[in-house]
């Protein structure tokens, strides 16, 4: 893996659980709130662990579907994809 592959992930990561936190932030004060499709692509272009972290750490969308049933179709693809490459 690239060290800019690893700075990506990492990133992507950290955007991800921070998202999380706002939005269950958001949730408690009323405010605005980050749409559903917008969390579900930060885990689709990587954020897929920080995305369950923050779901355990927050307790945020931990019963809400059909976006679990998403997140596990996005991280269920992406093992898919990790390992087709590693097999290749």
């Amino acid at each position: 893996m690239t060290a800019a592959l690893c700075l990506f992930l990492a990133a992507i990561n950290i955007a991800t659980l921070l998202a999380f936190w706002w939005d269950k932030d958001a949730a408690r004060a009323a405010r605005r709130r980050i749409p559903e499709r917008n969390l579900l692509a930060l885990a689709l272009f990587g954020g897929t662990p920080a995305a369950f972290a923050a779901r355990q750490m927050f307790r945020h969308k931990t019963r809400k579907q059909p976006f679990s049933t998403y997140l596990m179709v996005i991280a269920a693809a992406q093992a898919g994809g990790a390992l087709g490459l590693a097999l290749a």
